[in-house]
């Protein structure tokens, strides 16, 4: 391979604002895998934000850059799954699996799509150093032959437009808006972009804990719960960012409320396996080394969280810690409360994405 921009390169990022400022390019924000996309002739190559080849999970993607993309190019990306109802990042995980074997099978199952919304390179040209728009307009001309599987992001220099992007796409399952200096040249690693993501607010029940690396005497995260319309505490992610010093001061003030797994909802032998949520010293699919094991507690604490967004029952990101609410009862705290974002077809954002 031999591009005038080779890999690795890490992607452009962005920081977070709370509005979206004005005299920008807008896109949809995307909920995937970042990818740099690398095609010289019948060599592909997918990076990933920390550097790393994605090549050999996406064996379908590689055969599209191949039929879609221009013969030499350099893309900036997301990688995504998309279905009927929206984009599914759990379905993606999936792909990163160490079996050849399992990586066919999900790629012919839940083939993923490639949304590109940057142009690195063309031919012989690097176009880092170009503004973003003149980019932008290359990138359209170099999409043209793109088909099923390769898609160019939407964009617009409009604000209305952007705001309302931000309020229906969340709908199809992404999760927010990006905006691009117009003038501005690709900087790889660097914040220079802009992004604008939900942020909302559940108040949770405190169900459990995991200890942290440290030692046995501070909290390393709070597992949180919420209930679901039949009654049961579904756990629905964790928060841990917290002070050393408040990381001990909650150990003590959690172990009167520590308790065993025969009086807890979240008494792992009791259930099947293959559910959602992690049994008691079960390791996680992502780091073979780690314990998911946890300390069970009386869920009778109330914390109000932050969060971004729902993937199926649980938050999609890590949730933030707001303030702890002693004036709520634990068995108030249902999925009731969440806001229910408006349905919208990812079709009707790119036209063709999610469509079997």
């Amino acid at each position: 391979m031999k591009l005038p921009v080779m890999p690795p390169v890490a992607p452009m990022l962005a920081k977070s604002v709370p509005t979206i400022p004005p005299g920008a390019s807008y896109e949809p924000k995307w909920d995937g895998f970042r990818s740099v996309v690398f095609r010289d002739g019948d060599e592909v190559e997918l990076g990933s934000r920390n550097e790393k080849p994605m090549t050999r999970y996406f064996p379908e993607l590689v055969e599209a850059i191949k039929a879609e993309l221009p013969e030499r190019c350099v893309i900036d990306g997301e990688i995504v799954i998309a279905t009927g109802s929206g984009l599914d990042f759990d379905a993606l995980q999936q792909r990163i699996h160490p079996a050849a074997s399992r990586v066919t099978m999900l790629s012919e199952k839940t083939p993923a799509s490639f949304i590109a919304f940057d142009l690195l390179a063309l031919g012989e040209d690097d176009l880092t150093g170009k503004p973003f728009t003149q980019r932008r307009e290359a990138l359209i001309d170099a999409l043209s032959g793109a088909g099923s599987s390769i898609h160019l992001t939407p964009a617009s220099t409009d604000i209305d437009e952007a705001q309302r992007w931000f309020t229906e796409f969340e709908g199809a399952g992404l999760d927010g808006v990006v905006a691009k200096p117009l003038a501005g040249t690709y900087q790889p690693d660097k914040r220079v972009m802009f992004k604008i993501k939900h942020e909302r607010t559940a108040d949770c029940v405190v169900a459990g804990y995991r200890v942290h690396k440290s030692g046995p005497d501070a909290i390393g995260s709070l597992m949180l719960g919420l209930y679901n319309d039949a009654g049961t505490l579904v756990s629905v992610g964790v928060i841990g960012a917290f002070p050393m010093a408040r990381r001990k001061e909650l150990y003590e003030e959690l172990q009167p409320l520590v308790t065993d797994f025969e009086d807890h909802p979240w008494n792992w032998a009791a259930h099947e396996a293959g559910e959602r949520t992690p049994r008691k010293g079960e390791g996680s699919r992502w780091n073979a080394g780690k314990d998911l094991s946890f300390v069970p507690l009386r869920p009778e604490r109330v914390v109000e969280v932050r969060y971004e967004h729902m993937e199926g029952e649980r938050f999609r990101h890590t949730a933030q810690f707001n303030r702890w609410r002693p004036d709520r009862d634990p068995l108030s705290c249902t999925y009731e409360q969440l806001e229910q974002p408006i349905n919208f077809a990812l079709d009707d954002i790119v036209p063709g994405l999610g469509k079997a």
